[in-house]
């Protein structure tokens, strides 16, 4: 019993959410499209926002030499799977004041699917 119990608690702490175990990466380049527009996949490579090269365990405001809004400086976030998962779906609800106008990903399969595809961006 206390094994099971053990296990158990070993598999929550190491399991990844199935919302991004489940996201396509290859599907996700292709919802990167949005993204595009106004960031770059490539490492230091700014366009209007920041690079997402790295974005994935990045904390916010982290990238050196952009110029990022007071509140994203503020937010004091770390871009983990879920807090990404959170600020997709509605930027402006959870860091009101972002410089960031992209509206958000309604669809959760489109923010697993891009989620998977920036955790590959090393």
């Amino acid at each position: 019993m206390k094994l099971t119990i053990a296990v158990l608690a070993l598999a929550t702490l190491f399991a990844t959410p199935a919302a991004y175990a489940d996201g396509d990466a290859a599907a996700g380049k292709t919802v990167f499209a949005k993204c595009a527009i106004c960031h770059s996949p490539q490492p230091g490579k700014t366009v209007m926002g920041p690079s997402l090269f790295g974005i994935v365990g990045r904390h916010s405001a982290g990238m050196e030499k952009y110029p990022y809004s007071d509140a994203m400086k503020k937010a004091d976030k770390i871009w983990d799977e879920a807090t990404l998962d959170t600020y997709l779906s509605d930027p402006k609800a959870m860091v009101p004041g972002t410089k960031m106008t992209f509206a958000g990903l309604p669809k959760p399969e489109d923010r697993a699917n891009l989620i998977a595809y920036l955790a590959t961006l090393k």
